[in-house]
């Protein structure tokens, strides 16, 4: 085992470890090793490259952590599976590939706590454009970024489908939009996808793989980081195995924790930096408390809402076991066919009530009824929708019980657990159902699968909810920035507080999670990080307007 010293090392080859690798090493200065404790990525697996196939490393002991929940209290004490990515790239190897940044007002909120002034939308808008390299030519061109690493297809959401549900949500009063990500997020449109020319493009495809050859960085899989070392309150390492190797030490500089909302706050606690009471229940000796780690949980709940199609115009005859070598070989030799997409071309934001200032539910449109898992719910042709409550005010914990690093922690999301979420949830079940039943549909509409008409009033709804809603996997928040009593993280530097050389770039550090699929935001997150490690001067903030309900939106 090596016991070489780095500037930096990174604990986690996930999304924001493969752009911080990137960004860090570009100095040949910088001596930067990334410890991912997964497998690689090799370009010969199609079931992490072909886009299509994304249901097949969920639930897989290869690629996936398979994390579960407590028994959550409001979802009939369910144990809520939560696949993350066990594998180069992190859970953006395995992902529905949905690129979204969220809403502008996202960062307002973000930027409205003490000490966040510099993560409004002004400040985060070049960082996105850093990244990005959107090949659609969308009308809000100017709030795009179309030189960076992240290559974004959009849609074409050209089956008939996606034609009838955009038409039957302008029927239902909901707006088209031009792009989610640009001046309106409001309303529907084809959405932007990590697909490019017909295989998926993760953050290891992005950032990592066209700089693996830098002799100044170093990345190692398999590696299993166990304990972050230190010297009174400062990180001077890691303990980790790689494969099944003994366990040894490697020193740095700067420790960055890249493990994502659950390992971080995880790894922390085993290292001795959290809610000192908990950690002395467990003989760990105290380096920092921390109250706030592990704290904050949040994720989006989502529900399948799925219709019979009675024309066959649906994805379901690209389902048949017999077809599988053919459309295989199609996407292997053309990189074409149904294997070359997600399929989550399209959807939409919408308010649920008009207390909320912006859009509170997120639409993906499905050409095919279909669960993650593969399954369906019928032989005949179908459609569906994901929906679900984006900003939820309940919140959950991430804590361990054990001090084996091997042990998954206490996961709880508290689910359901609020009046204004239950609210919510109805109001999302009635939004679908609405948009679901215009007459730009009817000539599809089948009838409801699921639920199913059976269930319709409120208390119906929301049991059927508790009995079959999963997470759209989007946890994060668990060791927020900011600096109040709760906070783990300095905005400003994204040290741990109360440490020296110990910082933390991934999901877990947001204070609120965003409208829409979190990729986008981790990534933006580690672009304004690296800056930030580097002491370089971040990007100049970039004033332009974004859409604002009830209020005269400036001129685009």
């Amino acid at each position: 085992m090596s016991s070489d010293s780095y500037d930096f090392v990174i604990v986690g080859g996930g999304s924001a470890g493969c752009a911080l690798a990137n960004r860090l090493s570009a100095d040949p200065a910088n001596k930067v090793l990334v410890l991912e404790a997964g497998r690689s990525d090799y370009k010969w697996d199609v079931f992490i490259h072909m886009p299509a196939a994304l249901t097949f490393p969920i639930g897989s002991k290869f690629y996936d952590w398979g994390y579960r929940s407590e028994p959550e209290p409001h979802l009939n004490r369910r144990r809520v599976y939560h696949a993350r990515g066990k594998v180069l790239g992190g859970s953006s190897s395995i992902n529905g590939m949905i690129f979204q940044r969220g809403n502008p007002m996202d960062y307002e909120r973000w930027a409205s706590d003490p000490g966040m002034s510099t993560w409004d939308y002004a400040h985060c808008l070049p960082y996105f454009q850093r990244m990005e390299n959107c090949l659609a030519d969308p009308p809000d061109g100017q709030w795009r970024g179309h030189d960076g690493p992240l290559e974004l297809e959009r849609g074409p959401a050209s089956n008939p489908l996606f034609t009838a549900f955009f038409d039957a949500a302008e029927q239902a009063g909901y707006p088209r939009t031009d792009d989610v990500n640009g001046y309106k997020q409001e309303g529907f449109a084809a959405f932007d996808r990590n697909v490019r020319k017909g295989r998926r493009l993760s953050a290891a495809g992005a950032y990592l793989h066209p700089v693996m050859n830098r002799p100044n960085l170093t990345v190692k899989t398999h590696a299993f980081v166990s304990q972050i070392l230190f010297e009174g309150t400062r990180a001077i390492g890691v303990e980790y195995a790689q494969g099944r190797g003994m366990p040894g030490e490697v020193y740095g500089k700067e420790i960055i924790l890249c493990g994502g909302a659950i390992n971080t706050p995880q790894l922390l606690q085993l290292s001795g930096v959290g809610n000192a009471a908990d950690l002395e229940k467990l003989g760990i000796d105290v380096v920092k408390d921390l109250p706030g780690v592990g704290e904050n949980l949040q994720d989006h709940l989502e529900v399948y809402i799925q219709y019979a199609c009675k024309q066959p115009v649906s994805m379901q005859p690209s389902l048949a076991k017999w077809k599988r070598p053919y459309i295989g070989a199609q996407w292997l030799f053309l990189r074409s066919g149904p294997a070359a997409t997600n399929h989550f071309e399209g959807g939409g934001f919408v308010r649920s009530n008009d207390e909320v200032k912006y859009p509170n539910l997120m639409f993906h449109f499905l050409p095919v009824a279909i669960r993650y898992d593969g399954s369906a719910p019928t032989e005949g042709h179908g459609y569906q929708v994901h929906v679900g409550p984006m900003y939820a005010d309940t919140r959950g914990s991430v804590k361990i019980t054990s001090t084996d690093p091997r042990q998954h922690p206490a996961i709880k999301f508290n689910y359901l657990s609020t009046e204004n979420d239950r609210r919510e949830w109805v109001e999302a079940v009635r939004v679908a159902r609405k948009i679901l039943n215009q007459s730009a549909l009817e000539p599809y509409n089948g009838g409801e699968i699921s639920p199913g008409p059976s269930v319709e009033t409120d208390e119906e709804i929301l049991d059927w909810v508790a009995k079959d809603a999963e997470t759209a996997l989007h946890p994060s928040c668990t060791t927020k920035m900011g600096v109040d009593d709760m906070a783990v993280v300095d905005p400003q530097s994204m040290r741990v507080h109360g440490t020296e050389g110990l910082r933390v770039v991934d999901a877990s550090v947001m204070p609120y999670v965003t409208n829409g699929n979190i990729y986008a935001p981790v990534m933006m997150t580690a672009e304004k990080a690296a800056d930030l490690i580097l002491g370089n001067t971040p990007l100049a903030p970039i004033k332009l307007p974004f859409y604002r309900h009830g209020e005269a939106a400036a001129a685009k």
